[in-house]
């Protein structure tokens, strides 16, 4: 089968590698001019981790392998740890912390040279029930059985489909995330903190080779996009009085350090394809970071996908896409909802995240709350839970 994919980021080149494995001929269109090597790091669960062991990726060196998640409340006090060694022995596949232009170079290893075309801005599509064509901004066609839109939140390609009805874009969510890859100021070994507390949610995530992602949830607030200088000083007022070594982080931060990330969210029950063209990703269904499974569900996506074209030929592509999405479709409308409900950053379920509030979440042992994340990241995961 000949199958157009849109877009080189994770998606996009992780689909490239499945599908050319699995014997289809595969054509990638990039409109950057070369591969995307911005971005900083991802937590990727068992289930995006065990989808690229599945894809031929080797995780040594990848990252950081994490042995623990810690979450406290915004005075350090302990409200639970998720050990994710454990999960890690019992689904199989680690829990890492990922810089995304490691991993893109990673996915990208192995490819054809001439399998990514760069600077090939898509512009058209034709579908005419046989064949779907995509054609670029400097008049070239692309030819394929299958069409796959991999190119992001903003995916041309659903617009293309889908036009601008109302409901079909990436919707803001009122919040946002300030984060950075800096050189690790601490040492936090091989365990991650997260920070929880009225303000918003502090992380704080070991990525390997002595380098750090931290990130700041936080509701987006008008004035808050006026640049990384005032950020930076007003984080350092917001977050002042958070626990060691929140402080320090906000020491060592630099304005070079800072990136404003919205979060934004498709509902992942909307069409993901029409025709011979589908949407794999946060073309299909954006979601926010708080559970760090966008870059997991594009992941799940591609296992789902490759599952279903296997043995598919140029005639039943089409009649095989409904099968694709009916596969992911509630596990990612799960993974999607337990995102947007994760974390209060404004209004009243901030009080819940208050050091009173947290002081009963002590309680939670952390075997159970290990066995939560697992519950949780087995019940988003089609790999997982084949």
């Amino acid at each position: 089968m000949r199958i157009v994919i849109v877009g080189a980021g994770i998606a996009g080149l992780a689909a490239a590698r499945g599908l050319r494995t699995a014997g289809h001929e595969v054509t990638v269109l990039e409109r950057a001019p070369a591969l995307r090597d911005g971005g900083y790091a991802i937590v990727l669960w068992s289930n995006g981790t065990a989808v690229l062991r599945d894809l031929g990726v080797p995780l040594d060196g990848l990252g950081r392998r994490l042995d623990a998640l810690e979450v406290r409340s915004a005075r350090g006090r302990p409200v639970m740890t998720v050990d994710t060694a454990r999960l890690e022995r019992e689904l199989g596949a680690p829990t890492m912390v990922v810089p995304r232009r490691t991993l893109i170079a990673r996915l990208a290893e192995g490819l054809p040279e001439d399998t990514v075309r760069f600077g090939a801005r898509v512009t058209r599509l034709h579908d005419d029930g046989r064949t779907v064509r995509a054609e670029t901004e400097d008049g070239t066609e692309h030819t394929g059985d299958l069409l796959i839109g991999a190119d992001g939140v903003n995916s041309p390609v659903r617009a293309a489909l889908f036009g601008a009805a109302p409901g079909t874009g990436a919707r803001p969510t009122g919040a946002a995330t300030w984060q950075g890859l800096i050189p690790a100021p601490f040492d936090l070994g091989s365990r991650s903190r997260l920070f929880l507390g009225r303000h918003g949610l502090v992380g704080l995530h070991p990525a390997g080779d002595g380098m750090l992602q931290w990130l700041i949830d936080l509701r987006l607030r008008p004035g808050d996009e006026a640049g990384p200088e005032r950020a930076l000083a007003e984080l350092r007022e917001r977050y002042a009085a958070y626990a060691p070594p929140v402080p320090a982080l906000l020491a060592a931060l630099s304005e070079k350090d800072l990136e404003l990330f919205p979060h934004t969210r498709r509902r992942a029950s909307l069409p993901w394809g029409r025709g011979r063209s589908l949407l794999i990703g946060d073309a299909a269904h954006a979601m926010p970071p708080i559970l760090a499974q966008g870059a997991g569900q594009a992941l799940e996506d591609v296992a789902a996908l490759a599952h279903t074209l296997a043995g598919a030929t140029g005639e039943d592509a089409a009649a095989a896409l409904p099968a694709y999405e009916r596969a992911r479709r509630r596990r990612a409308v799960l993974a999607s909802a337990a995102a947007t409900r994760g974390v209060a950053t404004a209004g009243p379920r901030t009080a819940f995240q208050t050091e009173t509030a947290l002081r009963g979440a002590v309680a939670l042992p952390d075997r159970l709350a290990t066995w939560l994340f697992g519950r949780l990241v087995t019940g988003v995961s089609n790999r997982l839970g084949r």
